[in-house]
């Protein structure tokens, strides 16, 4: 359990306002294992009445006895504790008969579970909400891990809860600022820890251990022990079959292999056969696609969106016999490359908007040989800014090069061309006389600035 409760005000205002709305609610909330979605639940309930089931991954039986039993200790209830009730239309059958006439809640954290031992239940719940509950004083959440089966048995069109939920929102991870709160390490070791594993509490949470970040990887990713040596093992296990396929796919994205064409000759399998898993894969965030900016969008790329994973991939997978054998030796060349990708979509997702608040559009630019790190767009003023983000120290004769470099590629977008105001900028880890460059126009910004 998380000791400090960090940020969440958003996720916790939405809750409190549907609370006070009347009549019943009924709320779908999911979001990846360790995002923290118990633990917003565990904050949302105080000074509040009602039910709180924590589902397992076990028997309809034994997940039909546990949740009787919350039921009977929030009414009090000692006939319920005795009566033998076999199927969910009896339990909630049960409850629509004897709620109390105040507001209370009912959450049933992990819903997933319960959908994947008998998907009846959703029925069952259905019936009972259109015939009473959504007319009582009942606040219903259902929050689940399994995005997978969340998408399709619980939030799609062709779910028994279609159009019965009064709201649904996706937990996802902390922001750089919120997780720099968990971390005792300094400013440098934490943004390279949040890069490696992301905004996920948990996860923050076990990194609070340490005191820098060469050894927290050590520890935790290059040792078989380790928190994170099979965790995406676990979390894709529990989503997807055909696990070798999907491993394949992973492991040829983090080779550089992002066209689907090569990444089914990694694989070995026709290019048209591939699709259906990166679907999956995408629909589960674990991977993400990107197009170009501007330009043609059908030149899209796949590229690994979960930290964890890609962390996971490019370190542990491709290395794991001599981590098993106790030999593995991490490299600073390896760690340079990876934060170079991962310092470009850190700045894109987390910095970009609060330096250009009213550039609405952003993304990266490429085509064919020539690519631009970010581009920004002001499209009412017709401004645009070209950026590249380096994690190295950049002198000033680099810094020169680097823009004259991006203002020759800059020639090369079209996006109003001969009517549109330029600038140009860099972001890196350490820029020598930033203020020189700076007094001549340009956004130059390092970590100091961040």
């Amino acid at each position: 359990m998380i000791r400090k409760f960090i940020n969440r005000q958003e996720e916790l205002a939405l809750l409190e306002e549907e609370w006070m709305k009347p009549k019943g609610r009924l709320i779908v909330l999911y979001g990846r294992r360790r995002i923290g979605k118990t633990r917003l639940l565990a904050e949302f309930i105080k000074g509040k009445s009602g039910i709180f089931y924590i589902a397992e991954d076990t028997s309809t039986q034994i997940q039909i006895n546990g949740l009787k039993e919350k039921i009977a200790d929030f009414l009090n209830d000692d006939l319920l504790r005795t009566l033998e009730i076999k199927d969910w239309n009896q339990l909630f059958g049960y409850l629509a008969k004897n709620m109390p006439n105040q507001r209370f809640y009912l959450l049933i954290d992990e819903f997933s579970y319960l959908v994947r031992s008998d998907r009846r239940i959703l029925s069952v719940l259905q019936k009972y909400w259109d015939s009473t509950l959504a007319t009582s004083n009942i606040f219903i959440i259902i929050s689940g891990s399994l995005l997978g089966l969340m998408s399709d048995k619980v939030l799609s069109y062709a779910s028994p809860l279609y159009g019965r939920r009064t709201k649904d929102f996706l937990l996802t991870g902390l922001s750089f600022n919120d997780a720099q709160e968990f971390l005792r390490m300094s400013f440098l070791d934490s943004l390279k820890v949040y890069m490696s594993i992301g905004g996920v509490p948990e996860y923050l949470l076990k990194a609070s251990d340490y005191k820098d970040f060469k050894e927290f990887m050590q520890k935790e990713f290059f040792n078989k022990q380790g928190y994170f040596y099979r965790e995406p093992y676990f979390i894709i296990s529990q989503e997807l079959k055909e696990l070798k396929i999907y491993f394949s796919i992973l492991n040829a994205i983090a080779y550089g292999n992002t066209k689907p064409t090569r990444i089914a000759n990694f694989v070995g399998e026709e290019a048209r056969k591939i699709y259906p898993y990166l679907e999956n894969l995408l629909r589960l965030g674990f991977i993400e696609r990107r197009t170009p900016i501007l330009g043609n969008q059908k030149k899209g790329i796949y590229l690994i969106k979960d930290a964890v994973f890609d962390s996971w991939f490019n370190f542990v997978y491709k290395n794991r016999e001599a981590i098993e054998r106790n030999t593995f030796l991490f490299k600073e060349e390896w760690e340079s490359s990876f934060f170079g990708k991962k310092f470009e979509s850190f700045v894109l997702q987390e910095i970009i908007p609060n330096l250009f608040p009213t550039y609405r559009k952003t993304g990266k630019w490429w085509y064919k040989n020539e690519e631009i790190d970010i581009i920004a767009l002001n499209e009412e003023e017709k401004k645009i800014v070209f950026l590249e983000c380096k994690w190295s120290k950049l002198t000033k004769r680099e810094v020169k090069r680097i823009l004259q470099d991006l203002k020759r590629k800059a020639k090369k977008v079209q996006w109003n061309v001969g009517n549109r105001e330029e600038s140009y900028g860099i972001i890196a880890k350490k820029i020598d006389q930033k203020e020189f460059f700076r007094e001549n126009g340009y956004h130059i910004f390092d970590l100091s600035d961040i």
